[in-house]
């Protein structure tokens, strides 16, 4: 049976596509394949970790483009894309694009959704938001993408403890060591697994 053919679009350093590429080269990513990764930015590392991964990669540039998403879309027809996962993809798609792959597109926020999460909470400014509020426990999500920033349904959560004397840079590596990297390629798999599944019946 053929794996399901996922995207990851990227913006920055690449992180969480790193650790879905060891999670593929590890075995916990077994149903999926990742088969293309999209950047809106040509200096994005990302980009990097892809090739040497072997992985075909596409810059899109949103900045002065009206077919940002058309373009994006293409891609992924022609690349037979079934699953889209956003790693630290810093564009809001529009409802439009998110209606064309119901419960197929993925995204990791770096908080308890509902908690610091919506518009323009994202990167630094989440685990900024947590420590100004106090709150003693954060952590990440892995949620299902649809037209409202963070508003889809939650696949997994996973709590991280919030330290005295933790700034939110190195808050935000704890997230992504303790949360992120595990819950993204584990939720990678469980939806690539559905959807193999659905390809059987």
């Amino acid at each position: 049976m053929l794996k399901t053919r996922i995207a990851v679009l990227v913006s920055g350093g690449g992180t969480n596509l790193q650790a879905l590429i060891d999670a593929q080269h590890g075995g916990v990513l077994q149903s999926g394949e990742i088969c293309l990764v999209i950047s809106t930015r040509a200096d994005a590392y990302a980009l990097k970790r892809a090739e040497k991964a072997s992985i075909p990669t596409l810059v899109v540039e949103r900045r002065g483009s009206d077919d940002f998403e058309s373009r994006i879309l293409a891609a992924l027809e022609q690349y037979g894309i079934e699953l889209i996962v956003l790693a630290g993809f810093m564009s809001i798609l529009s409802k439009d694009f998110v209606s064309k792959y119901p419960e197929r597109i993925l995204n990791v926020h770096p908080s308890l959704i509902p908690s610091f999460c919506g518009e323009g909470m994202y990167g630094l400014r989440v685990h900024e938001a947590a420590l100004a509020y106090g709150v003693k426990v954060t952590g990440a999500t892995v949620h299902f993408v649809n037209e409202i920033p963070d508003g889809g349904r939650i696949v997994y959560q996973k709590g991280v403890e919030i330290m005295d004397g933790d700034t939110p840079e190195l808050l935000q590596r704890r997230v992504m060591e303790q949360a992120e990297w595990k819950l993204l390629p584990a939720a990678t798999e469980l939806v690539s697994s559905g959807i193999m599944k659905g390809k059987k019946e």
